[in-house]
């Protein structure tokens, strides 16, 4: 799961990338089905509707491409075919879980991973990769924390390779512990569901369980076919077919349906809309489950871990969600370190639909409880009066700008010109305005002849 530095928003760019979403009958690539896009410019479409990639935003890691109204040959269909099939793991996940089952029973001194190949070594292999670099002794404690053992995959868009920091992922269990649940599906949390696995294996009376559903296929190494699933949250594609899909209905409908709740940590570079769709798909899937019809608008509990700047994109898609302020860090990555020593503050939080009076968060770690907004906020959180809500989405105070009716960041100030609160040094949209202090064109606030220099 995890983070990638991401931009802002998606702003209404020049020529921006639509997307038009899962289409029936897309064609595949390696990564399952490719979604449909269309350029676009000013918000109307340009040019034709092409399929590429759901999972690689860089066409150097996919460069899967077909415009949607092209005829493929038959021999391209073909070669297509024959280039997916090469380019699936060279183990099935069932041979992967074999293959644990004899790896344990190794002593020490025989069991090794290859670094290169990222992969347990039984006796038999090792001459076929007597050149490569690996690690030996494999412990059995190293064996129940993949998430370390493995390294980071190079392309970040894909599999954001940043794992929560233990801190975060501590209280997230302990949150879905004190909430009472009993199910979790982990979807791109790989280390979540180690930390829930290992605390199974080890005390009798946990009885939290979970299943991971991640894009990497190393995790198959470690997890049995109930624990994981190889899974692509772009386009909802299961890699493991009608069989892996079943597994995930069956975890989802255990207990009838109650006491689950789904942990979804995305790459920050992916697209926004994808990724809903795929969420509402997993959700239909719990819903199917449901014996009685009931109440037809019921989700599943859900976290979704984003940076707060995505809050509206995410809200037009799940109006039920809100915001936590809780600052979700992480382990590998410079920005995104929790409060002094990171170079800022973490821009991660939680979205979900539970009620946010039940998120307690802790007040070790600044965390305090506002009456009024029946919810836990960030100590530096001011209630504002005006907005009658706790309004900082960045553990600062923001300020309330009388203008814009609204509470801003505190380094923004109120632009005339652009009629909105903004950075002091900012470009107008107006240029033609000029001057911020006398209005008139050709000068700019410095220079300007109405203030006296000194």
């Amino acid at each position: 799961g995890g983070a990638m530095a991401a931009a802002g928003p998606e702003g209404p760019r020049p020529a921006a990338l639509t997307l038009l979403g899962p289409a029936p009958g897309a064609p595949c690539c390696p990564h399952g089905p490719a979604l449909l896009f269309v350029k676009t410019s000013h918000g109307k479409e340009e040019g034709r509707r092409f399929y590429a990639c759901s999972a690689c935003r860089d066409r150097k890691d996919c460069n899967f491409f077909q415009w949607e109204d092209e005829k493929v040959s038959e021999t391209r269909l073909a070669a297509r075919e024959e280039y997916n099939r090469n380019h699936q793991p060279s183990f099935t996940h069932r041979q992967n879980v074999d293959r644990y089952k004899n790896f344990v029973l190794l002593p020490l001194s025989k069991r090794r991973f290859c670094q290169e190949c990222q992969q347990l070594l039984l006796p038999a292999e090792w001459e076929k990769h007597s050149d490569h670099q690996f690690l030996c002794d494999i412990t059995t404690a190293q064996l129940k924390s993949p998430s370390q053992l493995l390294y980071p995959l190079e392309n970040k868009k894909t599999n954001a390779q940043y794992l929560f920091a233990d801190r975060s992922c501590q209280f997230l269990l302990n949150l879905l512990i004190d909430l009472g649940f009993r199910r979790v599906l982990c979807v791109g949390t790989p280390r979540l569901h180690e930390m829930i696995q290992s605390k199974a294996s080890r005390e009798e009376e946990f009885s939290i369980r979970s299943l991971l559903l991640d894009i990497d296929f190393r995790y198959s190494q470690f997890y049995t076919e109930d624990e994981f699933c190889h899974y692509n949250m772009f386009n909802h594609h299961f890699f493991g077919g009608e069989a892996a899909r079943e597994t995930c209905r069956k975890f989802l409908y255990e207990e009838n349906g109650e006491r689950v709740i789904m942990v979804t940590d995305p790459p920050f570079g992916g697209l926004v809309e994808a990724l809903a769709c795929s969420f509402k798909k997993l959700m239909a899937m719990w819903k199917q489950t449901e014996k009685e019809v009931g109440d037809d608008n019921k989700e599943v509990p859900m976290f979704w871990i984003f940076p707060y700047f995505f809050e509206s994109r995410i809200l037009d898609f799940f109006p039920s969600f809100s915001m936590m302020d809780y600052q979700v860090d992480y382990d590998n990555h410079a920005l995104y370190k929790h409060g002094k020593t990171g170079r800022r503050q973490s821009p991660v939080r939680i979205f979900t639909n539970l009620t946010p009076s039940m998120i307690a968060l802790p007040e070790e770690e600044g965390y305090r409880f506002c009456t009024v907004c029946q919810r836990y906020v960030s100590s530096g959180n001011q209630h504002c009066e005006i907005c009658n809500s706790c309004t900082s989405k960045d553990g600062r105070r923001w300020k309330h700008c009388v203008l814009c009716r609204k509470c801003v960041k505190p380094s923004w100030f109120h632009c005339n010109n652009c009629n909105c609160c903004t950075l002091q040094k900012h470009s107008c949209e107006k240029t033609e305005v000029g001057c911020f202090v006398c209005g008139k064109a050709g000068h700019k606030r410095s220079a300007c002849p109405s203030l006296s220099h000194t």
